[in-house]
C-alpha cells in the first residue's frame, strides 16, 4: 500500500516525453519529500543481446563530482606496501592473515585492492568474493602496485558500471543536496565512459535504449540524450 507521501508525488511520469537532464534535476529534487538526503539514480538499459555475442559492460568512472558515500576500503598488500596503503587512507590493510579471514567469510568491506604479488592467493577466492562483486581486476585499477592511486580513486568519488544479464545498468550520480552542476558533470563523465565502451566493443545500432532518473523514494523520468551511441 503506498504511502501518504508517495500518494502526492506526480504519477506515470515514465511515460512523459523525454527530457534533458538539466530540466529534469530540479522536478527530481522536488519530489525528494523525504528527510534523508536521497541518492539521485540512474538507469539505463543497453543493447547487449547481439547476433553474434552479447555485451557485457564492466568499468569504472571518476566522478568528477564524487558520489556523496563513505566508501571503507581494504588492501590486500606486502608488508612493504602497508606504509603507504595507510597513508593513503586504507580502512583494513592486510597479508595472508586477511586472506585468510576473508576465505572465512570475515568480508566487512565495499571495495577490496591487492597488489600483482599477493593476487596469485586472493584469486583462489573467486567463490567468497566473485559473487559479491568484490573480486580485485586489473581492468578496474584495483589489481595494482600503485595502492596509493587505487585507494585515493575508490575514496574520491570512483563508480562501477557493470550491467545485468538483462542489459541493465544502475549508477548514482550523487546525492539531492549536490548542486546540478555537480550531478550534470557526474552523468556526463558516465555517458562518456560508455562511449568509450561502445568503441571497444561491436554493437550493431545504438548501445543505450533508454535512461531514466529517480531519487532513492521518488519517481522515475525518462531523460533524452544529447545523442543517441
Amino acid at each position: 500500500m503506498a504511502s501518504k507521501r508517495f500518494k502526492k508525488l506526480p504519477e506515470k511520469t515514465s511515460e512523459l516525453v523525454p527530457e534533458i537532464l538539466e530540466k529534469l534535476l530540479p522536478v527530481i529534487k522536488k519530489n525528494c519529500t523525504v528527510k534523508f538526503d536521497e541518492s539521485v539514480d540512474l538507469s539505463l538499459q543497453i543493447n547487449n543481446k547481439q547476433k553474434k555475442s552479447e555485451i557485457n559492460i564492466r568499468t569504472v568512472v571518476n566522478l568528477p563530482g564524487g558520489t556523496g558515500k563513505k566508501v571503507k576500503v581494504a588492501v590486500v598488500c606486502e608488508d612493504a606496501k602497508t606504509e603507504e596503503a595507510k597513508a593513503a587512507g586504507a580502512d583494513i590493510i592486510g597479508g595472508d592473515d586477511f586472506i585468510e579471514k576473508i576465505k572465512n567469510g570475515e568480508i566487512n568491506f565495499e571495495k577490496l585492492i591487492c597488489t600483482p604479488g599477493m593476487m596469485v592467493k586472493l584469486s583462489k577466492l573467486g567463490k567468497v568474493l566473485g559473487p559479491k562483486g568484490l573480486m580485485p581486476n586489473p581492468k578496474l585499477g584495483s589489481v595494482t602496485p600503485d595502492v596509493k592511486k587505487a585507494i585515493t580513486e575508490a575514496k574520491s568519488g570512483q563508480a562501477e558500471i557493470r550491467n545485468d544479464k538483462d542489459g541493465n545498468i544502475g549508477v548514482s550520480l550523487g546525492k539531492k543536496s549536490f548542486s546540478d552542476e555537480k550531478l550534470i558533470k557526474n552523468f556526463n563523465a558516465i555517458i562518456e565512459t560508455l562511449e568509450k565502451e561502445k568503441s571497444n566493443n561491436t554493437v550493431k545500432g545504438d548501445l543505450i535504449k533508454s535512461a531514466f532518473i529517480t531519487s532513492t523514494m521518488g519517481v522515475s523520468y525518462k531523460v533524452k540524450l544529447a545523442k543517441n551511441f
